[in-house]
């Protein structure tokens, strides 16, 4: 889908520059407070201000945009590359990091996987290091010579159709494109890919700049957000209280885009509320020194300009007026539609999860705003429930295969699950819907209690005895059908458990052996168990080595070692053993082995 794919060119852009902003902060309050025009304006502090935005930050936006490429020796050539875009033009040269650093680490990833193999071994190091210095170098130059003046070119294209637009009182109209995009969770992309570096751009000309407050101005989501509030029901009217305090003061401005999906009606309130607040703006001229992140009211008052905090104020309350007015008259005239959780049960069933849940993962696109407030609020609710669950929250970049369930919001589950496809997938429509995270516990519990008799890591039915002796290959084929049997081990866990017990035996002594996997085995338990076969003749492990109990292993976590423990006192008796060998009641080994 086209949203997907510009959602993670948005992702992409971000990761560039979001691990940056407290360096754009810091020269931001160093611009606001020390230059001629400043707070506190000071000669020599004020030297600071062009080698930051010079220098610095388009070297560390080069940095990361390589090591997204190719990890640290993507953003060492990344990072040179930008070099050459930067001494190559006299302007901050941010949209040529943005180009400089991924082409520099995409540079590097071609010739290692070029030479990938073809390196003698002791001459790694020295080839490592002088093909990051060559290949930086040569496109050093060539960014130097050829690509920074394309971009220094393009810049001030962009900067003549950006004052055409002030001039002509468009900017606007630039709402008709923001609100829209915001709402389908493409801020990140807006703000630092079109803005952030336009913004820095003007503020290097003039100390203030506009685009920081086009996206950032919290007026029309708090205007929504109100107006639920006021006129909502249900789910959406208990929260929105709330989600108005964490999007106006935390600055987590993604919490009210579900609000809109619920109501697209809404769209046309906050296209009018950011038409209004950037008009304002334009009329009062007003700016901010440098991109508030989150984009809090009191972030967003830090960095203004001095003599700028009270037009800046007016923008945000007309906006929210403009949108609270248009959002009531929306939602006056059309019903609530609540989310129905009773699906919540079916979708569970339908995810096939066979095991207790032990970690959940909100996951929303920039992993620090939504999907933080969506984590604190199930894990109040699973801690009030007293499960033993860790509830957190990340990016749907850093998603990983051995998460267990992840919840998204409707409009990022796609991608989540194109990033990671074992993990049971959710969807949300609003991160803050109560109904929903209720529901999800309530069925957590249910599963916790279904699997409860299937959760024990030495079961009665894992204890076999009175088993013909056999080869050691076949008992070992016979534990690791048993372990498969009782759902803890997929089918494949047998062959690693051969693997293992040829690479060294695995009996212990006093007439005892633990076949288990390899490590790489591990892929195959699927749940931390314990089973114990009895031969009463033995199993020949060899050099005279016989044993009468055989204990196969499948340790997922660390579950296992507890009953590990209490199983080795038992066997440090080798009378004790001896005495075991021949007993014929299951149960009372088991008891033995699982007091």
């Amino acid at each position: 889908m086209v949203k997907v794919k510009v959602q993670a060119f948005g992702r992409f852009l971000s990761g560039m520059v979001m691990p940056n902003i407290g360096v754009f902060i810091a020269w931001g309050l160093l611009t606001a407070l020390f230059i001629p025009t400043g707070w506190f304006p000071n000669d020599q502090y004020s030297k600071m201000v062009e080698p930051m935005i010079k220098y610095i930050l388009p070297l560390l936006i080069g940095y990361n945009g390589g090591k997204l490429i190719a990890g640290e020796r993507g953003a060492i050539v990344g990072s040179i590359t930008t070099v050459g875009v930067i001494c190559g033009t006299s302007i901050p040269m941010f949209i040529g990091a943005m180009i400089a650093g991924p082409a520099g680490g995409y540079a590097i990833k071609l010739f290692d996987r070029y030479t990938k193999g073809k390196i003698k071994s002791g001459f790694e190091m020295l080839v490592n290091n002088f093909s990051a210095g060559i290949v930086g170098l040569i496109l050093a130059i060539v960014f130097f010579t050829g690509v920074g003046p394309i971009v220094e070119r393009l810049n001030e294209l962009l900067g003549l159709g950006v004052h055409r637009l002030v001039q002509g009182g468009l900017l606007p109209l630039t709402a008709l494109v923001v609100e829209p995009a915001k709402i389908l969770f493409l801020n990140n992309a807006i703000n630092h890919g079109v803005f952030g570096p336009l913004g820095i751009q003007q503020v290097s000309e003039a100390g203030k700049s506009i685009f920081f407050l086009i996206e950032s101005n919290p007026g029309p989501g708090l205007g929504v957000l109100l107006a639920y509030m006021m006129f909502g029901k249900g789910a959406s009217k208990n929260s929105a209280s709330g989600a108005a305090m964490i999007h106006f003061f935390g600055g987590i401005h993604e919490i009210y885009f579900p609000y809109i999906l619920m109501k697209p009606m809404l769209i046309i309130s906050v296209i009018f509320g950011g038409i209004t607040g950037i008009f304002v703006n334009v009329i009062l001229n007003t700016g901010l020194v440098a991109p508030p992140s989150p984009g809090s009211i009191f972030a967003i008052m830090a960095l203004a300009p001095r003599g700028g905090i009270t037009p800046i104020l007016l923008s945000v309350i007309a906006a929210t007026g403009v949108t609270f007015v248009t959002s009531a008259i929306i939602l006056k005239s059309s019903k609530e539609i609540e989310q129905d959780v009773e699906t919540l049960k079916a979708i569970l069933a339908n995810s096939k999860v066979t095991k207790k849940i032990s970690k959940i993962i909100v996951a929303c696109d920039a992993g620090m705003g939504s999907s933080a407030m969506g984590a604190s609020v199930l894990r109040k609710k699973i801690e009030a429930a007293n499960l033993p669950i860790l509830v957190t929250n990340c990016s749907i970049s850093n998603l990983t295969e051995d998460m267990e369930l992840v919840i998204t919001h409707k409009d990022l589950t796609e991608r989540a699950k194109k990033t990671v496809s074992s993990p049971h997938h959710l969807s949300i429509d609003n991160f803050m819907n109560h109904s929903f995270y209720d529901g999800l516990v309530e069925e957590i519990k249910g599963m916790f209690i279904d699997l409860e008799s299937d959760s024990e890591i030495l079961r009665k039915d894992g204890v076999l005895v009175n088993q013909k002796s056999v080869s050691k290959e076949k008992a070992i084929e016979q534990v690791a059908t048993h372990l498969e049997k009782l759902g803890y081990v997929g089918k494949g866990y047998e062959k690693y458990m051969q693997q293992r017990e040829k690479v060294s035996t695995t009996y212990i002594g006093n007439y005892v052996a633990i076949p288990h996997g390899t490590v790489e085995g591990k892929k195959e338990v699927l749940n931390s168990g314990i089973v114990i076969l009895q031969y009463p003749n033995g199993i020949d492990f060899g050099d005279g080595n016989i044993a009468y109990f055989l204990i196969g292993i499948a340790g997922k976590n660390d579950e296992h070692v507890e009953i590990i423990s209490k199983i080795a006192d038992v066997i440090e008796d080798e009378e004790e053993v001896l005495i075991l060998k021949s007993e014929k009641n299951a149960e009372k080994i088991y008891k033995t082995f699982n007091v």
